[in-house]
């Protein structure tokens, strides 16, 4: 292990006696949702992870470390104004001594180093909108491909491209499975995705598949998880993308400024509907990693 790296006593014990641990990124709390309601978020998803018997293990950049289960004093800590961290941000916030709220890229790095199998989020970043043009297309999906680990999560961000970032992880060998589901979520709504190529019906199956997956040396793994009820926001999500088109938002700052548009434009239904989506798929993270423990 990195000695950038410091594991809480409770998810280094977990994880030494072969417990079931969930890892849980800081983005979402620091830049999907506002600083009060993020934190709430964070700890609901540590609270769902909890009750389905597993270990939470929220992690973020802290005073030159990457910390690996955090306090809800240190959880404070990411606010809107810290960095966000990918995988190639993660040794540079830590040495510069910054405050780094983790990607799911960035998470996945951190928890291939640890040994941790299992993560909960709410969206994979994927293949933008418009694709090549900006040619823009998450660190996520490429830390998938080296780190062996399942991520529970209701299908890419709302701002991207779905159909095309569903070919580039064909093209990557990353299995998408659906949970319940013959299509992948549309993040918002359960309905309208490209078909998944894998049902499967219960946590233990999607255990199952993913150690046989890992058996034969794969990569990561997407357990795609419909949305508790639907809203039908693609029309917004278009004015958000073309105004900040328009405005010339880019980047990592994209997904910020589309999320807080449509919270504003819908009346805060997008953000009460992220909110539960991300501590249902905290939940069945939890629950796939406690079956896998069982295997």
């Amino acid at each position: 292990m990195s000695d950038l790296i410091d594991l809480s006593d409770e998810v280094r014990t977990a994880l030494e006696d072969g417990r079931p641990v969930v890892a849980l990124e800081t983005t979402l709390v620091a830049h999907g949702f506002p600083a009060h309601v993020g934190i709430e978020v964070g700890l609901e998803s540590e609270r769902a992870v909890r009750e389905a018997g597993a270990v939470p293990a929220t992690t973020g950049v802290l005073d030159g470390r990457i910390r690996v289960g955090l306090t809800e004093d240190e959880l404070a800590r990411f606010t809107p104004e810290v960095r966000k961290t990918g995988p190639r941000d993660l040794a540079a916030c830590a040495v510069a001594g910054e405050v780094g709220a983790t990607t799911v890229g960035g998470l996945l790095v951190v928890a291939r180093g640890v040994g941790i199998r299992f993560v909960g989020t709410g969206g994979i970043g994927g293949v933008h909108r418009g694709y090549p043009s900006p040619p823009d297309v998450s660190a996520d999906l490429v830390s998938l491909v080296s780190s062996p680990v399942l991520v529970a999560c209701s299908g890419a961000k709302s701002l991207l491209d779905v159909t095309a970032t569903m070919e580039y992880l064909e093209t990557l060998g990353i299995p998408v499975l659906g949970f319940r589901t013959d299509t992948l979520p549309l993040f918002y709504s359960a309905e309208g995705g490209p078909p998944v190529p894998q049902r499967v019906e219960d946590a233990a199956a999607a255990a199952r598949t993913a150690a046989a997956h890992w058996e034969l040396g794969g990569c990561g793994l997407l357990l795609t998880n419909p949305p508790p009820k639907s809203l039908d926001v693609e029309d917004l999500i278009e004015d958000a993308v073309a105004e900040a088109a328009r405005t010339n938002v880019t980047g990592q700052a994209i997904t910020p400024f589309v999320l807080a548009y449509l919270h504003e434009r819908s009346g805060g239904r997008t953000r009460k509907l992220n909110r539960k989506l991300v501590a249902a798929n905290a939940r069945l993270a939890a629950e796939v990693s406690v079956a896998f423990a069982a295997l």
